[in-house]
């Protein structure tokens, strides 16, 4: 935050111009008689539109009211007489009028204007009119101009002599602007230098053109065209390094000479106060370099500027001090001259002391004072009333002195207005001064009751103009009482101004002015108030932001309550427009969404209408670099060129990289690579380049903000081809269908191609050493092997080829062919049931026909004829095992477990866990086959079924029902409603064993088919029924052969299953 102190009130400002109205002419009231005094007119050189009309303007005042004429190259202009001019009304403003016709030039000329009344005659200064002229450039015929490379060269321009002098400038016929530099410059006057030819130069025409102000018109000459003569043809190659330019081109080096001005010194005139403009142009090669200096002593400072290359020296608003001789030196490596110019300073006449009106009350004395200055000094000339003060009328009164005229004892009746004229070859001054003499008693020309607020401890004053003669005496009073004020901290002017150094609070209060002379005196009062100062006690300070964030500028604002406050807001110190973005609040001022063109100084500015506060704070706004620019490629070689750049501004956030990006038109035209990264501290780099690309190179600066806009790209830059050095990636063979195998790989990209017509030759065959290898050529990345079996391993090699050969052997890959969908897991088995939980094993598929991605375990519970819902388990291919925790004791499992591979799920393998009360698993199985008392025990059981198929058949022949609850096992199921009620029905229908059916040993009836609705699922075609009427089946489409024969010798062991199976 920057405080402007010390405080600016306007009090100040006007302090300021106080002061110079101390020592102004004494101005008369318009009530009051008065000589004409001249307020406006025309500038002495006068340049009118021939389009418009003309004003000539000449205004004046006085009392009476004074009356107008005009006098043209000397004579009386009779404006009555001629019909195109005018005067304006209660002025002398000439308007000559050309809507009706008429020529602008039949009116040029010297005019000057004549204000008379009763009491003189005032004179404008002599104004030469001139109408502007654009005149067309003479025909001619420009032959082709033959130059040596190397030569120097100047073509003229010559424009035509318009009024004012036209702007020159340089194009081609095609109206682009010719390019300027140290070689090739424009001169002041027009022409256009070549410090030395290039075979360049001659692929354009240069055409001068002339811009005239007043029409806007330009006028184009007849273009130049240049034939350069050359030892060597061109070649775009040897231009591109200029530090090998003319070596390159086999140009002679040659040291400067001057081409303007000519020879080893000249001089040159300036007028006072107007800018000095001094000019070399040299030749020489390469290009010179020029300085300037002063001869003893430095070059004026402050007021220097070097223009056109360091060419032309510009010393703007030359004073007599700027005299001396100046020289430029022109230098290159082969040598330097210089030239040496001699400025001498001129003046056209300037005031020293200007004479001002003179008011005199009768027998009073006065003096007026004309003092003039000039190189040659001004000759002084009096006038009175217009007509040299020689030829008037002798006047006792008056008395002149060279460049005064005193006057004694004047008299009413003896005012005029008289006229100096301070002239020198260079041009003239004249003032107009009247003298007056009046007898006027004191009069306050000012509000009699004012009203005066300055802000405390400023410097003010209480104004109290005031007009009499003989002049009055003017004395101040405070609150009506007391002395004089004038000592101290007040201080009274002779103009009545009263001035205090510092106003304080008890300053406030009411003053008087009293004007006296002998005829009378007059009064006013002013009422002063001192208010407290404007005061910012919080300013914006210095912030450092990121491209669309919200910063807060501060402003908070002390001042007097009395006085009206406003807050204005200033960026680089211009009106802030407040847009939907910024949001201006009493104490400060918020950006949303800030942007780079937000970036500059901000002011707040508080102001009353007596003082005012600002405090500066500069926003910096961090934003992404600007793209680099002037891209050029030098150093080129077979594998790699050196790549330069120009970078762009970074937007007040350092550049951190440049990234270098590539193109190229044969593989991916239209497309961007990245190329190379590099620090942001480097222009250059030497790139890395692949045989057989067209390069097209851009460049991207990149800071914390972000990333600029590519750069335009270069130009193309073509390498030669060779055979490719790497082969394709990401070589794979995959089967997309079960009879296939799909061989893909990643294509080599533009910058690995090498050459023309890029392919692949792909190799295949079975992975088997002694196998065949079979081959194709393809263009695109991709072959289809057909008819393969399923899911075998191949060997698979893919070799890139182009026209210039084939590149090193390839690595060989293995791939395999399509896969299908698996057989089922080779066995699911249950272990060691108990009431909490069932174990599940498996084994992986026979023929898995490809990668097994897991397994899918579907079961569900049951219990009689009741089923639970379908519960889903998905396992990984290496997960053979699986604990299903029972969700009660009495149920029973049906498993369905089926394998995947990315084809999808293989065949299904079911198996059900046993009821646990008629456990069909032992957790300690012990071979009893051969046990004593086994065999004893099946012979007595075989005696008792015996018993039973006797009354079995018994009991079939009769038919009906019998009771059996009595021989109910207290192993049935207690859901089964027949068992509950004790009875069954039978019939001999029931028990005729079917066609083809076997009993097996245990009298298990074992049947061809199966009803049971399972068997339409696919699973195993026999069927069991306990006690209780439930069907116990193995709903397996393969059952394991030990688990199937485990089962049975199981069951076959139970001898209550026997007898129910009889039953």
């Amino acid at each position: 935050m920057v405080l402007h102190r010390p405080h600016l009130t306007c009090a100040g400002i006007a302090f300021a111009l106080y002061l110079q109205h101390l020592v102004s002419a004494i101005e008369v009231p318009l009530d009051l008689p008065q000589p004409p005094t001249i307020t406006k007119q025309s500038v002495k050189d006068y340049i009118v539109d021939p389009r418009d009309n003309i004003f000539i303007e000449c205004e004046a005042k006085g009392n009476p009211v004074p009356t107008f004429s005009w006098t043209r190259n000397g004579k009386f202009f009779n404006v009555a007489k001629d019909p195109k001019v005018s005067m304006r009304r209660r002025s002398g403003t000439l308007v000559i009028d050309f809507h009706s016709g008429g020529r602008p030039e039949d009116y040029e000329g010297e005019y000057q204007c004549f204000a008379r009344n009763d009491y003189g005659t005032a004179l404008s200064s002599k104004i030469h009119l001139q109408v502007s002229k654009s005149p067309l450039w003479p025909k001619e015929k420009v032959d082709v101009i033959e130059v040596d490379e190397g030569a120097p060269l100047s073509l003229q321009c010559n424009p035509p002599p318009g009024l004012p002098s036209p702007v020159i400038f340089w194009m081609s016929s095609s109206m682009e602007p010719i390019h300027q530099d140290k070689r090739v410059s424009q001169g002041q006057n027009g022409d256009l230098y070549f410090s030395n030819v290039m075979l360049q130069d001659a692929q354009t025409d240069y055409s001068c053109n002339a811009r005239f102000h007043f029409t806007h018109t330009i006028q184009q000459k007849n273009p130049y065209t240049l034939k350069v003569k050359t030892k060597k043809p061109h070649n775009e190659t040897s231009l591109r390094n200029h530090t090998d330019m003319y070596s390159a081109r086999g140009v002679t080096e040659t040291t400067p000479s001057f081409m303007y001005p000519y020879g080893t010194s000249s001089s040159q005139m300036v007028l006072r106060g107007v800018d000095l403009l001094l000019e070399c142009i040299a030749s020489g090669v390469p290009a010179p370099d020029i300085m300037w200096y002063k001869k003893g002593g430095e070059l004026p400072a402050g007021k220097t500027k070097l223009e056109n290359f360091n060419k032309a020296l510009r010393i703007s608003n030359v004073s007599e001090e700027d005299s001396g001789e100046y020289f430029c030196l022109a230098s290159n490596k082969m040598g330097s001259i210089r030239h040496t110019i001699s400025v001498r300073v001129k003046a056209a006449p300037y005031w020293l002391d200007e004479p001002q009106n003179l008011i005199l009350a009768p027998g009073e004395d006065g003096r007026l004072v004309c003092r003039a200055n000039g190189n040659p000094k001004p000759a002084i000339q009096w006038l009175v009333n217009g007509e040299p003060i020689e030829a008037s009328p002798p006047n006792p009164s008056r008395e002149v002195a060279g460049d005064t005229i005193v006057f004694r004892d004047t008299q009413i009746g003896s005012s005029a207005v008289y006229q100096c004229n301070a002239s020198n070859e260079h041009g003239y001054l004249l003032a107009n001064a009247f003298v007056s003499v009046l007898d006027v008693p004191p009069r306050i020309l000012a509000p009699r009751n004012q009203l005066i607020k300055v802000i405390q401890y400023n410097r003010t004053r209480l104004d109290c103009p005031f007009f009499g003669s003989p002049i009055p005496t003017l004395r101040w009073f405070k609150n009506g009482q007391g002395n004089t004020l004038d000592g101290g901290n007040y201080k009274a002017h002779e103009n009545g101004s009263l001035e205090m150094n510092m106003a304080r609070k008890e300053d406030q209060g009411i003053y008087t002015c009293v004007a006296t002379n002998i005829l009378g005196k007059a009064e006013a009062q002013v009422r002063l108030e001192v208010k407290d100062p404007t005061r910012i006690v919080r300013g914006p300070e210095d912030q450092v932001v990121k491209r669309g964030s919200m910063p807060r500028l501060h402003c908070r604002v002390k001042h007097d309550p009395t006085l009206k406050l406003t807050v204005t807001w200033l960026k680089d110190d211009a009106p802030l427009y407040i847009g939907n973005r910024m949001k201006k609040e009493d104490d400060g001022l918020t950006i949303y969404g800030v942007a780079e063109k937000d970036q500059g100084d901000y002011t707040c500015v508080a102001s009353t209408e007596l003082d005012k506060d600002s405090a500066k704070a500069y926003l910096t706004v961090l934003e992404r670099p600007d793209r680099p620019r002037d891209l050029e490629l030098t150093d080129l070689a077979e594998r790699s060129v050196r790549l330069t750049w120009i970078p762009g501004d970074d937007n007040n956030s350092p550049i951190t990289d440049y990234i270098v990006q590539f193109e190229e038109d044969r593989f991916q035209p239209g497309t961007w690579h990245n190329h190379s990264r590099y620090p942001g501290s480097v222009n250059s780099a030497v790139l890395s380049l692949s045989p057989y690309v067209n390069y097209q190179f851009r460049v991207i600066a990149v800071n914390d903000v972000g990333s600029s806009l590519p750069s335009v790209p270069s130009e193309r830059y073509q390498t030669n081809g060779a055979r490719p050095e790497i082969n394709p990636t990401g070589v794979q063979g995959a089967g997309t269908q079960k009879n296939n195998m799909e061989i893909t790989w990643t294509p080599l990209n533009a910058t690995q191609a090498y050459g023309p017509n890029l392919r692949y030759i792909v190799r295949w065959r079975r992975r088997d050493p002694r196998g065949s290898w079979y081959n194709e050529t393809v263009k695109t990345p991709r072959h289809v092997v057909w008819n393969t079996p399923i899911y075998v391993p191949y060997e698979i090699k893919v070799q890139a080829e182009n026209d210039f050969g084939r590149a090193p052997e390839p690595d060989t890959v293995i791939g395999y062919s399509g896969e299908d969908l698996p057989s089922s897991p080779r066995y699911l088995r249950i272990r060691q049931p108990n009431l909490e939980s069932i174990n599940l094993e498996w084994d992986h598929p026979e023929h898995p026909n490809g990668v097994l991605t897991g397994y899918n375990l579907r079961y569900q519970a049951f219990n009689g004829s009741k089923t639970g819902r379908t519960l889903v388990e998905n396992f990984s291919p290496n997960q053979t095992r699986f604990t299903l925790q029972r969700t009660d004791p009495i149920s029973r499992y049906r498993f369905f477990l089926r394998a995947r591979t990315q084809v999808g799920d293989g065949e299904t393998i079911v198996e059900e866990s046993p009821a646990l009360l008629n456990e069909a698993y032992t957790k300690n199985h012990v071979d009893i086959a051969t046990q004593g008392w086994f065999i004893g025990l099946m012979c007595a059981i075989a005696l008792l079924v015996l018993i039973l198929l006797i009354v079995c058949f018994i009991k079939r022949s009769r038919g009906g029902k019998y009771p059996v609850r009595d021989n109910k096992d207290e192993h049935l199921n207690p859901e089964d409603k027949n068992v509950e009620d004790g009875s069954f029905d039978y019939s001999d229908e029931d028990n005729k064993p079917l066609p083809n059916s076997q009993t097996s040993l245990d009298g298990t009836i074992k049947q061809q088919e199966s009803d049971d609705s399972l068997v339409d699922y696919g699973e195993g075609g026999e069927g069991q029924f306990n006690e209780d009427g439930s069907f116990i089946g193995q709903y397996t489409v393969k059952k394991d052969k030990e688990e199937t024969e485990g089962n049975e010798s199981s069951e076959a062991t139970s001898p209550v299953n026997a007898i129910y199976s009889l039953a």
